[in-house]
Protein backbone atom coordinates (compact mmCIF):
# COMPACT_ATOMS: atom_id res chain seq x y z
CA UNK A 1 0.00 0.00 0.00
CA UNK A 2 1.34 3.44 -0.93
CA UNK A 3 1.99 5.53 2.19
CA UNK A 4 0.11 8.77 2.63
CA UNK A 5 1.89 12.10 2.49
CA UNK A 6 1.58 12.43 6.26
CA UNK A 7 3.12 8.99 6.74
CA UNK A 8 6.01 9.82 4.42
CA UNK A 9 6.51 13.13 6.19
CA UNK A 10 6.65 11.52 9.61
CA UNK A 11 9.00 8.81 8.37
CA UNK A 12 11.33 11.47 7.00
CA UNK A 13 11.23 13.50 10.21
CA UNK A 14 11.96 10.38 12.24
CA UNK A 15 15.12 9.72 10.23
CA UNK A 16 16.54 12.94 11.69
CA UNK A 17 15.86 12.05 15.32
CA UNK A 18 16.76 8.39 15.42
CA UNK A 19 20.23 7.09 16.18
CA UNK A 20 22.61 6.58 13.30
CA UNK A 21 23.15 8.01 9.86
CA UNK A 22 21.07 7.79 6.69
CA UNK A 23 21.77 8.50 3.02
CA UNK A 24 19.45 10.66 0.93
CA UNK A 25 20.73 10.74 -2.70
CA UNK A 26 19.56 13.47 -5.08
CA UNK A 27 17.41 12.87 -8.16
CA UNK A 28 16.82 15.24 -11.08
CA UNK A 29 13.94 13.58 -12.93
CA UNK A 30 11.47 10.73 -12.61
CA UNK A 31 13.83 8.13 -14.07
CA UNK A 32 16.70 8.94 -11.73
CA UNK A 33 14.29 9.08 -8.79
CA UNK A 34 12.90 5.64 -9.54
CA UNK A 35 16.39 4.17 -9.96
CA UNK A 36 17.49 5.57 -6.60
CA UNK A 37 14.33 4.47 -4.80
CA UNK A 38 14.80 0.96 -6.15
CA UNK A 39 18.05 0.65 -4.21
CA UNK A 40 16.41 0.89 -0.84
CA UNK A 41 17.25 4.41 0.30
CA UNK A 42 14.79 5.64 2.92
CA UNK A 43 14.37 9.03 1.23
CA UNK A 44 15.65 11.03 -1.71
CA UNK A 45 16.29 14.70 -2.33
CA UNK A 46 16.24 16.72 -5.52
CA UNK A 47 19.09 18.60 -7.16
CA UNK A 48 18.53 21.94 -8.85
CA UNK A 49 21.85 21.45 -10.63
CA UNK A 50 20.70 18.19 -12.15
CA UNK A 51 17.39 19.70 -13.24
CA UNK A 52 19.18 22.64 -14.84
CA UNK A 53 21.79 20.52 -16.62
CA UNK A 54 19.19 18.10 -17.96
CA UNK A 55 17.52 21.13 -19.53
CA UNK A 56 20.76 22.36 -21.08
CA UNK A 57 21.52 25.33 -18.84
CA UNK A 58 23.92 26.29 -16.09
CA UNK A 59 23.26 26.11 -12.36
CA UNK A 60 23.62 28.75 -9.63
CA UNK A 61 22.14 31.63 -11.62
CA UNK A 62 18.65 31.47 -10.08
CA UNK A 63 17.24 32.21 -13.53
CA UNK A 64 14.79 29.31 -13.58
CA UNK A 65 11.21 30.28 -12.74
CA UNK A 66 10.22 28.83 -9.39
CA UNK A 67 7.16 27.21 -10.90
CA UNK A 68 9.25 25.27 -13.41
CA UNK A 69 11.69 23.98 -10.81
CA UNK A 70 8.98 23.07 -8.31
CA UNK A 71 7.01 21.28 -11.02
CA UNK A 72 10.07 19.15 -11.78
CA UNK A 73 10.32 18.32 -8.10
CA UNK A 74 6.61 17.52 -7.95
CA UNK A 75 6.99 14.92 -10.68
CA UNK A 76 9.83 13.34 -8.70
CA UNK A 77 7.72 13.30 -5.53
CA UNK A 78 4.82 11.73 -7.37
CA UNK A 79 6.73 8.83 -8.90
CA UNK A 80 8.20 7.21 -5.78
CA UNK A 81 6.76 5.86 -2.55
CA UNK A 82 9.53 7.23 -0.32
CA UNK A 83 9.84 10.75 1.13
CA UNK A 84 11.24 13.51 -1.09
CA UNK A 85 12.94 16.68 0.14
CA UNK A 86 13.28 19.63 -2.23
CA UNK A 87 16.41 21.60 -3.07
CA UNK A 88 14.63 24.94 -2.76
CA UNK A 89 17.78 27.01 -3.37
CA UNK A 90 17.36 30.53 -1.99
CA UNK A 91 13.61 30.14 -1.62
CA UNK A 92 13.06 31.77 -5.03
CA UNK A 93 12.93 35.23 -3.56
CA UNK A 94 14.71 37.54 -1.16
CA UNK A 95 11.83 38.49 1.08
CA UNK A 96 10.78 36.15 3.90
CA UNK A 97 7.27 36.17 2.41
CA UNK A 98 8.61 34.73 -0.84
CA UNK A 99 10.44 31.99 1.05
CA UNK A 100 7.25 31.14 2.95
CA UNK A 101 5.35 30.95 -0.33
CA UNK A 102 7.93 28.51 -1.71
CA UNK A 103 7.58 26.25 1.31
CA UNK A 104 3.80 26.31 1.01
CA UNK A 105 3.94 25.47 -2.69
CA UNK A 106 6.47 22.70 -2.10
CA UNK A 107 4.34 21.04 0.55
CA UNK A 108 1.34 21.29 -1.74
CA UNK A 109 3.30 19.53 -4.50
CA UNK A 110 4.18 16.51 -2.40
CA UNK A 111 7.51 17.36 -0.82
CA UNK A 112 7.84 16.52 2.86
CA UNK A 113 10.95 18.62 3.44
CA UNK A 114 13.05 21.29 1.84
CA UNK A 115 16.21 23.29 2.22
CA UNK A 116 16.64 27.08 2.15
CA UNK A 117 20.05 28.65 1.43
CA UNK A 118 21.53 31.88 2.76
CA UNK A 119 23.40 32.40 -0.53
CA UNK A 120 22.29 35.51 -2.41
CA UNK A 121 23.71 34.64 -5.81
CA UNK A 122 25.64 37.94 -5.77
CA UNK A 123 29.45 37.34 -5.74
CA UNK A 124 30.01 40.76 -4.19
CA UNK A 125 27.66 40.04 -1.26
CA UNK A 126 27.24 36.27 -1.26
CA UNK A 127 25.42 35.83 2.06
CA UNK A 128 22.21 37.41 3.22
CA UNK A 129 22.65 39.76 6.15
CA UNK A 130 22.25 37.70 9.30
CA UNK A 131 19.03 39.32 10.52
CA UNK A 132 17.35 38.81 7.15
CA UNK A 133 18.71 35.27 6.85
CA UNK A 134 17.18 34.37 10.21
CA UNK A 135 13.88 36.01 9.27
CA UNK A 136 13.80 33.92 6.10
CA UNK A 137 14.17 30.69 8.07
CA UNK A 138 11.55 31.80 10.58
CA UNK A 139 9.13 32.53 7.74
CA UNK A 140 9.88 29.12 6.23
CA UNK A 141 9.15 27.48 9.58
CA UNK A 142 5.86 29.29 9.97
CA UNK A 143 4.79 28.17 6.51
CA UNK A 144 5.98 24.61 7.13
CA UNK A 145 3.87 24.45 10.29
CA UNK A 146 0.78 25.12 8.18
CA UNK A 147 1.49 22.26 5.77
CA UNK A 148 -0.87 19.82 7.47
CA UNK A 149 1.91 17.31 8.06
CA UNK A 150 5.39 17.26 9.60
CA UNK A 151 7.51 19.23 7.12
CA UNK A 152 11.26 18.90 7.78
CA UNK A 153 13.02 22.22 7.22
CA UNK A 154 16.72 22.30 6.43
CA UNK A 155 18.69 25.53 6.73
CA UNK A 156 21.71 25.66 4.44
CA UNK A 157 24.63 27.91 5.43
CA UNK A 158 27.04 28.67 2.58
CA UNK A 159 29.68 30.48 4.62
CA UNK A 160 32.51 27.97 4.12
CA UNK A 161 32.62 28.79 0.41
CA UNK A 162 33.54 32.43 0.99
CA UNK A 163 36.27 34.56 2.52
CA UNK A 164 34.68 35.50 5.83
CA UNK A 165 36.48 36.63 8.98
CA UNK A 166 36.23 34.15 11.87
CA UNK A 167 34.57 31.74 9.45
CA UNK A 168 34.03 28.80 11.76
CA UNK A 169 32.63 30.90 14.61
CA UNK A 170 30.33 32.72 12.22
CA UNK A 171 29.19 29.42 10.73
CA UNK A 172 28.22 28.07 14.14
CA UNK A 173 26.54 31.36 15.06
CA UNK A 174 24.44 31.34 11.90
CA UNK A 175 23.60 27.66 12.18
CA UNK A 176 22.38 27.89 15.76
CA UNK A 177 20.33 31.00 15.00
CA UNK A 178 18.73 29.14 12.10
CA UNK A 179 18.00 26.30 14.47
CA UNK A 180 16.38 28.70 16.94
CA UNK A 181 14.33 30.13 14.06
CA UNK A 182 12.90 26.68 13.38
CA UNK A 183 15.26 24.65 11.19
CA UNK A 184 15.13 20.91 11.87
CA UNK A 185 18.44 20.13 10.19
CA UNK A 186 21.57 22.14 9.33
CA UNK A 187 23.62 21.81 6.17
CA UNK A 188 26.97 23.61 5.85
CA UNK A 189 28.58 22.56 2.56
CA UNK A 190 32.28 23.24 2.18
CA UNK A 191 33.10 22.53 5.82
CA UNK A 192 34.35 19.11 4.93
CA UNK A 193 37.57 18.52 6.85
CA UNK A 194 37.21 15.81 9.52
CA UNK A 195 37.89 18.10 12.48
CA UNK A 196 35.49 20.68 11.10
CA UNK A 197 32.72 18.12 10.74
CA UNK A 198 33.26 16.75 14.24
CA UNK A 199 33.25 20.25 15.71
CA UNK A 200 30.11 21.23 13.83
CA UNK A 201 28.35 18.15 15.19
CA UNK A 202 29.43 19.19 18.69
CA UNK A 203 28.77 22.92 18.42
CA UNK A 204 25.47 22.97 16.50
CA UNK A 205 22.30 22.04 18.34
CA UNK A 206 20.71 20.18 15.43
CA UNK A 207 21.23 17.15 13.20
CA UNK A 208 24.01 17.84 10.69
CA UNK A 209 23.70 17.00 7.00
CA UNK A 210 26.73 16.76 4.70
CA UNK A 211 27.09 16.32 0.94
CA UNK A 212 29.42 14.05 -1.00
CA UNK A 213 31.40 16.84 -2.63
CA UNK A 214 33.16 16.32 -5.95
CA UNK A 215 36.01 18.66 -4.97
CA UNK A 216 36.40 17.75 -1.29
CA UNK A 217 37.53 14.79 0.81
CA UNK A 218 35.74 11.55 0.02
CA UNK A 219 34.49 9.57 3.00
CA UNK A 220 32.50 6.40 3.43
CA UNK A 221 29.08 6.43 5.02
CA UNK A 222 30.55 4.64 8.03
CA UNK A 223 33.28 7.25 8.44
CA UNK A 224 30.79 10.11 8.40
CA UNK A 225 28.60 8.22 10.85
CA UNK A 226 31.57 7.91 13.19
CA UNK A 227 32.00 11.70 12.99
CA UNK A 228 28.42 12.15 14.21
CA UNK A 229 26.78 13.16 10.92
CA UNK A 230 23.09 12.35 10.75
CA UNK A 231 22.33 12.73 7.04
CA UNK A 232 24.24 12.46 3.76
CA UNK A 233 23.08 13.83 0.41
CA UNK A 234 24.83 13.60 -2.94
CA UNK A 235 23.96 17.01 -4.36
CA UNK A 236 24.55 17.14 -8.09
CA UNK A 237 27.34 14.55 -8.03
CA UNK A 238 25.28 11.64 -9.40
CA UNK A 239 23.97 13.82 -12.22
CA UNK A 240 27.54 14.90 -12.97
CA UNK A 241 28.61 11.24 -12.98
CA UNK A 242 25.95 10.46 -15.59
CA UNK A 243 27.10 13.37 -17.74
CA UNK A 244 30.70 12.21 -17.30
CA UNK A 245 29.74 8.81 -18.72
CA UNK A 246 27.99 10.49 -21.64
CA UNK A 247 30.99 12.75 -22.24
CA UNK A 248 33.45 9.85 -22.22
CA UNK A 249 31.31 7.74 -24.53
CA UNK A 250 30.79 10.58 -27.00
CA UNK A 251 34.44 11.59 -26.95
CA UNK A 252 35.68 8.08 -27.72
CA UNK A 253 33.08 7.56 -30.42
CA UNK A 254 33.90 10.88 -32.08
CA UNK A 255 37.69 10.68 -31.78
CA UNK A 256 38.41 6.95 -31.88
CA UNK A 257 35.37 5.49 -33.57
CA UNK A 258 34.97 3.01 -30.71
CA UNK A 259 31.89 1.85 -28.82
CA UNK A 260 33.48 0.76 -25.54
CA UNK A 261 30.64 2.23 -23.55
CA UNK A 262 28.47 -0.65 -24.72
CA UNK A 263 30.35 -2.92 -22.32
CA UNK A 264 28.67 -1.19 -19.39
CA UNK A 265 25.12 -0.49 -20.53
CA UNK A 266 22.00 -1.82 -18.85
CA UNK A 267 20.25 -4.11 -21.30
CA UNK A 268 17.11 -3.00 -23.08
CA UNK A 269 15.02 -5.85 -21.62
CA UNK A 270 16.16 -4.91 -18.13
CA UNK A 271 15.31 -1.24 -18.67
CA UNK A 272 11.94 -2.11 -20.16
CA UNK A 273 11.06 -4.48 -17.34
CA UNK A 274 12.09 -1.95 -14.73
CA UNK A 275 10.04 0.91 -16.13
CA UNK A 276 7.01 -1.27 -16.85
CA UNK A 277 6.46 -1.72 -13.14
CA UNK A 278 4.03 0.66 -11.40
CA UNK A 279 5.91 3.81 -10.46
CA UNK A 280 5.18 3.38 -6.76
CA UNK A 281 6.56 -0.15 -6.53
CA UNK A 282 10.26 0.74 -6.75
CA UNK A 283 11.26 -2.77 -7.84
CA UNK A 284 14.90 -3.75 -8.14
CA UNK A 285 16.57 -3.52 -11.52
CA UNK A 286 17.29 -7.08 -12.61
Amino acid sequence: MTPSLSEKAQAFADLHTQEGIFVMPNAWDEGSAKFLAAHGFPAIATTSGGVNWSRGREDYVYAVPAGEMLEAYARISDCVAIPVSGDLENGYGIEPEKVAETITRSAGLGMVGGGIEDFTGDPANPLYELELAVERIAAARAAADQAGFTFTLTARCEIFYFDVENKYAEAVKRANLYREAGADCLFLPGGSEPDTIRNLVKDIDAPLSVVSEWDGPQYTVAQLGDMGVRRISTGGSMARACFATLHSAAEKLANEGTFGYLDHVITDPAMSAFFQTPVKDNLKLK
